[in-house]
């Protein structure tokens, strides 16, 4: 899923190591390469790290992943200062809503869209266990169901009436 590269800058010059990540969860972002943008050129198109050798100085760097509907997700910016010999560690982190912006910065990044993904999880919950326990109810109710149907009581003895003949 992630490669790894070491993060050696070149001699006189700095680097940047930009590690990009997705949450388990939305599993289907492995199917999109992200895009990695340094000054306005691409240098990266993977998950995982990516070390990019620099000159020193002030750079810009963009992430983003291509979707289908929109057509990016997880856009990030960031200014970034390279200085002669030093290695430049950052974390992109994919959102978990396709609308939100991605993460970017100095690692540990969290994934933007977590608490949205948890509230939206636990509503999807609350509705299937109240509709699982209102077919529950209707059924044990014992004389008829929501629908005006027999109940229980009525159709068992139908049911075995039937076996005895």
């Amino acid at each position: 899923m992630y490669q790894q590269q070491p993060a050696h800058p070149p001699a006189g010059g700095g680097a940047l190591a930009l590690t990009l990540r997705y949450h388990p969860v939305t599993f289907l972002l492995a199917l999109f390469t992200p895009v990695v943008q340094v000054d306005g050129h691409r240098v990266g198109h993977a998950w995982g790290r990516i070390v990019v050798p620099l000159a020193p100085g002030q750079h810009h760097v963009h992430v983003h992943v291509p979707y289908l509907l929109p057509t990016r997700i997880g856009a990030a910016d960031l200014g970034v200062a390279v200085h002669p010999g030093q290695t430049v560690e950052l974390e992109y982190r994919a959102p978990m809503i396709a609308f939100f912006g991605g993460a970017l910065g100095a690692p540990p990044q969290k994934y933007p869209g977590m608490v949205g993904t948890v509230v939206l999880a636990v509503v999807t919950l609350v509705i299937l266990l109240c509709l699982c326990g209102g077919v529950i109810l209707a059924a044990g109710d014992g004389t008829s169901t929501a629908r005006g149907l027999p109940g229980l009581d009525v159709v068992a003895p139908a049911i075995s009436g039937l076996w005895r003949s």
